[in-house]
């Protein structure tokens, strides 16, 4: 893909994702949340990108496997597409975190969200390391599992059968496609070191670096949350009982 090629399809992805929000505000909104519509609407928004993006990224090794044999110079258009498209998504949360004024209150989100844009930026100008950002992606199939989750609280759905049952999948999700493709690409960057230039190791290396703390923070919040939290409730029930 030419430069030109690129801002088009991270422009598009912007204001696609633009369009997504606004037409999220004018769907029905459950009462719990009418009180925080636009954070409703936001992670709405966040959930159509993760699973887009999941099922997008899980093709792009379908249908070009050879990219897993080389992450660094191998890749397809349609790849090269994923990445400047979720570059567009990237932007468009950091802009709507700005405008509402929620990058004092989440700038870990705000961190996160410079630090991609930065290494997928190099990416797709580069043409290179196209397949280890779409591994980088694969993250997003814990995404949705963990949006919804955020959907479910919003809903005031915390007791159902589906947010239980999407709690597990959520942290099973998250230990296999989030902590452990990390570890992955960590160790993934370690090992060819020699093949990498010194700006991009550096950069890669303090990215995944800060994305693997906030990943352990996040975890341990879910697992208190949903699981740790929910256990103590238990045990003071039979008690009472």
């Amino acid at each position: 893909m030419e430069l030109s090629s690129v801002l088009l399809t991270t422009g598009g992805a912007f204001g696609f994702f633009r369009l997504v929000n606004t037409g999220v505000g004018r769907l029905p909104v459950p009462a719990s949340a009418c009180k925080n519509a636009t954070k409703w609407r936001n992670i709405s928004t966040s959930f159509v990108h993760s699973l887009v993006t999941a099922i997008w990224a899980v093709l792009c090794f379908i249908l070009h496997p050879h990219m897993a044999e080389d992450l660094i110079e191998t890749h397809s258009v349609f790849s090269h597409s994923l990445v400047s498209f979720s570059i567009g998504y990237f932007m468009y949360d950091l802009s709507d975190m700005v405008k509402h004024h929620k990058i004092s209150q989440s700038w870990e989100l705000g961190l996160h969200h410079i630090v991609v844009i930065t290494c997928f930026g190099l990416s797709v100008v580069t043409q290179r390391y196209i397949g280890f950002a779409v591994v980088a992606l694969l993250v997003e199939i814990n995404s949705v599992f963990l949006h919804l989750r955020q959907i479910l609280r919003m809903a005031n759905l915390p007791a159902c059968t589906a947010y239980r049952v999407n709690s597990m999948i959520n942290l099973g999700t998250y230990v296999v496609f989030r902590i452990n493709t990390l570890a992955w690409m960590t160790r993934w960057l370690v090992l060819n070191r020699d093949k990498v230039p010194l700006m991009s190791y550096t950069l890669g290396s303090v990215g995944l670096a800060i994305m693997t703390a906030m990943n352990i923070v996040l975890f341990y919040r879910l697992l208190r949350t949903d699981f740790l939290k929910s256990s103590t409730r238990e045990a003071k029930k039979e008690k009472e009982t």
